[in-house]
């Protein structure tokens, strides 16, 4: 049986594009399987937010709708 855990371990964490080596803040994401999308903070890779495909796309779209 795969846990959330299992997943999180395998899974191929990349760096927000809105990401710089200056400090600033780190966001990473990974696409997991069914859809889903983990979240977490690159300077403090323990826990991460997972995410429905329907609710990540909502996030995305709002953030970019100035809505948030």
């Amino acid at each position: 049986m795969t846990t959330m855990a299992d997943t999180l371990s395998d899974a191929n964490w990349f760096k927000s594009s809105y990401s710089n080596d200056q400090g600033g803040a780190c966001v990473e994401g990974a696409h997991l399987p069914g859809g889903t999308m983990a979240v977490r903070d690159s300077k403090n890779p323990g826990p991460a937010f997972i995410l429905t495909d329907g609710a990540w796309n909502t996030f995305v779209h709002a953030l970019a709708d100035g809505e948030l």
